[in-house]
């Protein structure tokens, strides 16, 4: 076992692409700057040649448009976003043709792309530049989307979408957690398409989970210290909503019969929603109590920081929700304010 920064994982995951297959390339606004996209491509233009680690111009659909080419003719392009939400100005190439193109030519082309997005909040971004995608992605046949949540996961799932999957992936990165570090088992990390699907990260009796990105490890925190009163959490990693592994989550909550559903994004038409259906479809019955969601207010977000702190789900709102599943009344819900000082302190831009 080892210790690895999220960011750290992604720097190695790129290098790993660009080793494993001369025909990777990687395209992305800042790739071969200073910065390096926040610091995982550093050093990869002068190890590989700026031929294969390039900076795009602010034309996201043109950009798109040319990794699509570039993958039906024998590429692997990796493409980067710096912001999550720069992918709407490309939905036409992803949606329209990445997506599309094997089932529209009878499988006869390949389109593997694999596309890296950040989202989540950081500075005071305001409502262009911290959305989570996810739910609109993912609601379009043959593209994948990955939200990885750990360094491990990324290990994982970028080796088998990068060398191994031959079809368009995006996965959504928070920035909040490229500076925190996780323990990385190398001789335990999962293998093809396994490397995509949900898995356990805690066992409970009491209160199933289900979390994206960023708010597994608020489910950790919760559950941490819920635990502290007797509540037992089960915790699962939703990872890919495109993914999901429907008896994973039926058989936890026919454990626990309560279940709370925690994501990056708004909760209308989102994540919590398709939970909400296959758990109406195909395990009504063992609800004891409703399903929970949990997600970001139903407006754009905010730019300020008080408010933006209310925009976010918070420990304490997660506590309160749990327990009032539970029917506990008497146990102190936490006062934190912010995830942000608790993942990581921004003192500006980028």
């Amino acid at each position: 076992m080892k210790t690895m920064s999220y960011g750290d994982a992604l720097a190695s995951a790129m290098l790993s692409a660009l080793e494993d297959n001369e025909n990777t390339v990687i395209f992305g606004q800042g790739a071969d700057d200073f910065k390096g996209v926040f610091g995982t491509t550093l050093g990869l233009p002068e190890k590989f040649g700026k031929h294969r680690v390039q900076d795009t111009p602010l034309s996201e659909d043109a950009m798109t448009g040319i990794c699509v080419g570039a993958a039906l003719n024998g590429l692997k392009p990796i493409h980067i976003h710096i912001r999550a939400d720069f992918l709407f100005l490309a939905l036409n190439q992803i949606l329209n043709m990445a997506a599309k193109y094997k089932y529209m030519f009878g499988g006869h082309y390949d389109v593997p792309i694999f596309i890296r997005a950040v989202i989540g909040r950081s500075w005071g971004q305001g409502a262009q530049h911290s959305q989570s995608p996810q739910s609109l992605l993912a609601h379009f046949p043959g593209l994948k989307v990955i939200m990885p949540a750990t360094s491990q996961s990324i290990l994982e799932s970028y080796k088998y979408a990068i060398n191994d999957y031959s079809g368009p992936v995006i996965s959504l990165e928070h920035r909040l957690l490229y500076d925190v570090k996780f323990d990385v088992e190398e001789s335990q990390l999962r293998k093809g398409s396994d490397a995509l699907k949900s898995y356990f990260v805690r066992s409970g009796t009491d209160v199933t989970i289900v979390a994206t990105s960023i708010m597994v490890l608020e489910a950790i925190r919760a559950a941490k210290y819920l635990e502290n009163y007797g509540i037992s959490c089960e915790i699962i990693d939703l990872h890919s909503p495109t993914d999901i592994d429907e008896e994973l989550i039926l058989n936890s909550l026919n454990k626990t019969g309560r279940i709370v559903v925690a994501d990056t994004s708004w909760v209308s038409f989102g994540v919590s929603a398709e939970i909400s259906r296959i758990i109406c479809q195909k395990g009504f019955g063992l609800l004891k109590k409703p399903l929970v969601s949990l997600g970001m207010v139903a407006t754009p977000c905010p730019t300020a920081k008080a408010l933006e702190d209310l925009y976010y789900p918070n420990q304490g709102q997660f506590v309160e929700e749990i327990l009032q599943l539970v029917d506990k009344k008497d146990i102190p819900i936490p006062t934190e304010k912010s995830m942000a000082d608790v993942y990581k302190k921004f003192k500006g831009p980028f």
